[in-house]
């Protein structure tokens, strides 16, 4: 029970953000509590050390202080930040934490390009009736909670408690 919830917390609170993200512009804030108290709940038990299960939740409280001050920047929003705070928690303080912020990073990057094409072709895209979300061709915002996603489930098998749940497989 436990190794499966592993195998489901982290990805489908991804999937819901990045979907939430994509058609309201928000991310719910059931999202980052499910996944803070999943985690809370689930690593002990997964049998993680109390040493790494400290670690983990440094890692997000230093993300979400790098985030707030984004967020006091004006150049990320309040949902991202707390999205991004609560999933780092699950890749704990070591490389994978690198590698997810790279892979957001990254697909932040992509993701913004994209959008950006699709603003500059609105009215292209609107009289030849392509299904876009309106959100994406009107709002002065990027959803990252999509890159979030994506960054995330790219990295999420390099997460030490996902390495930990494949092991406990075999």
């Amino acid at each position: 029970m436990i190794i499966a919830s592993i195998f489901l917390v982290l990805p489908l609170c991804f999937a819901l953000a990045a979907l939430t993200d994509l058609f309201t512009m928000t991310i719910p804030n059931r999202v980052p509590v499910i996944l803070l108290l999943g985690f809370i709940v689930i690593a002990p038990l997964s049998g993680m050390d109390w040493h790494s299960f400290l670690l983990s939740l440094l890692a997000g409280f230093s993300v979400l202080l790098a985030c707030f001050a984004l967020f006091a920047l004006n150049t990320m929003g309040g949902g991202d930040a707390k999205l991004l705070a609560a999933s780092a928690v699950w890749f704990g303080l070591n490389t994978s934490l690198a590698y997810f912020m790279v892979a957001v990073a990254f697909f932040g990057g992509v993701l913004s390009i994209g959008i950006l094409f699709l603003r500059s072709r609105s009215d292209e895209i609107t009289a030849l009736g392509i299904p876009v979300p309106n959100s994406l061709l009107v709002a002065s915002k990027i959803p990252y909670g999509i890159a979030i996603a994506a960054g995330g489930l790219l990295a999420y098998p390099e997460a030490p408690i996902v390495q930990s749940a494949i092991r406990a497989l075999m």
